[in-house]
């Protein structure tokens, strides 16, 4: 199904085709597995031969390690509100955040963009789509990738409407449930649709009819949101889209390093196939290959190392026995593997010499990296926009909480500590602050809020007495 052509008609306009088709090519790379490239034929003199291309795999490990970098289980999210974050916390733990948030992340890396949508289930919406509050519901949310994201109105990059494609597959048919997150007098409204697209048909399902597709049945068409600030948020990579500068979504984060991993997979790819062509090979004539007094194989049928010559082999003057020993340029690939990787690496943001191709195998540098040194920028960089959307994400489910009857905050002081513990000699740091507390530059309470991940009201309350009155 065309979902484009879907919101055109329905009024909307969107993100150009055509970078859908990028998000596309980003996957293949990141599956290992792109058509004309490591799915090709070759000419040997008589026909085209299908050939398959090995990979390294670099765009899935490129993903994974920004991915870990990011979010991990070492990242502290802190609510000053106590019942908030008691409400918040249970919210994330029930939709299995710890583990889908990382699997995100490293979606993200590789399609450039990923969304969280929280939403209300279980909840009862009067005829003219106002939510009846009640405490019987409860908060989900729905992790959206990006060739399912399509922004219909933005302004300087944030998208303030959009539409979101959930695909269903009920009884052998596809569904694709289309939600629309728009504005009406300035507040949030979310429309439902149900378009069935098993053959590409695009037929929408009638609202009366929901009730015959399971998941679907208490599905509302129309919800007032009652708020004027949005129920979804936009996760990507800080780097500037150069496919259109106009478009609000990210791009992968080999997006620009396509050629290198070309290169990368071509070397690869030859260095495993010189191992293959350089296997020691013996020629034998066929007396040789037959038996012995006793009736016995001279050579092990079942190896594979000889080669019986054609008959007659001897009589125009071939040698009994020919080895073929080729010599292998190991050392020539591996360093050709290995200038490839520091390039690929540099490119996007890790710096040099972070991976190392060595005894067959990709090694990834594990030493502490200094402040100034290009990872440590780079993931400070997309940590800027990860932590207002770790924040946008807690204030949404703590709304959603207030129309539980929850009395929750969403103004709350919310602290994100990120872990650079990779990144960050952090045994270092700490004792130099210790040395500033000492000093008096740096309160008790400040290095508590910054080293216990709480908030500097917490801190303050939880000093011991002497400190509280000495600061």
């Amino acid at each position: 199904m065309d979902v484009r052509k879907y919101l055109n008609k329905a009024g909307y306009d969107t993100v150009d085709a055509s970078f859908y088709s990028l998000i596309c090519v980003w996957k293949s790379w990141y599956t290992g597995d792109v058509n004309k490239f490591h799915r090709y034929k070759m000419y040997n003199g008589k026909e085209h031969v299908p050939c398959r291309r090995l990979s390294l795999g670099m765009a899935k490990k490129l993903s994974e390690d920004i991915a870990d970098l990011l979010l991990n289980e070492r990242v502290q999210i802190t609510i000053q509100d106590k019942k908030t974050s008691e409400f918040v916390m249970n919210v994330l733990d029930d939709n299995n955040f710890s583990v889908i948030g990382n699997d995100y992340q490293e979606r993200k890396a590789y399609t450039g963009t990923v969304a969280y949508v929280p939403y209300l289930d279980n909840i009862e919406v009067s005829e003219d789509g106002s939510i009846i509050p009640g405490d019987a519901g409860e908060v989900k949310i729905n992790y959206v990738s990006a060739s399912n994201i399509y922004p219909l109105s933005w302004c300087n990059g944030y998208i303030s409407e959009c539409a979101f494609v959930f695909p269903k597959v009920i009884k052998t048919k596809k569904y694709a449930h289309i939600q629309l997150h728009i504005l009406e007098d300035g507040m949030y409204v979310i429309e439902n649709h149900v378009v069935e697209c098993s053959a590409g048909a695009g037929k929408e399902i009638p609202v009366e009819n929901w009730h015959d597709l399971h998941g679907f049945e208490t599905m509302s068409e129309k919800i007032h949101t009652g708020s004027s600030e949005r129920q979804f948020v936009i996760d990507r990579l800080n780097i500037a889209n150069n496919s259109d500068r106009d478009n609000p979504m990210g791009v992968a984060i080999f997006a620009n390093s396509i050629d290198v991993l070309r290169g990368l997979d071509t070397v690869y790819d030859s260095y495993i196939n010189e191992f293959v062509l350089g296997k020691k090979r013996i020629f034998a004539a066929p007396e040789l290959m037959g038996e012995d007094f006793w009736g016995n194989p001279v050579f092990d049928p079942n190896d594979v190392v000889f080669y019986q010559l054609p008959e007659g082999y001897l009589k125009d003057g071939g040698k009994p026995l020919e080895t073929v020993d080729m010599n292998l340029r190991a050392d020539e690939h591996e360093k050709a593997i290995n200038d490839n990787l520091n390039m690929l690496s540099m490119k996007c943001g890790f710096g040099q010499n972070h991976y190392k191709f060595e005894n067959g195998s990709v090694q990834t540098a594990t030493q502490v990296i200094s402040e100034n040194s290009d990872m440590y920028r780079t993931i400070n960089k997309h940590e800027l926009i990860l932590e207002p959307v770790l924040d946008e994400l807690i204030r949404i489910i703590a709304r959603l909480g207030q129309i539980l009857g929850i009395n929750t905050n969403p103004d709350t002081e919310i602290v994100i500590n990120f872990d650079d513990s990779i990144i960050e000699d952090k045994q270092a740091e700490r004792q130099s602050d210790r040395q500033d507390v000492s000093m008096g530059v740096m309160s008790h309470a400040e290095y508590r809020a910054k080293w216990y991940g709480e908030t500097l009201e917490e801190a303050q309350s939880k000093l011991p007495e002497q400190n509280q009155v000495m600061e």
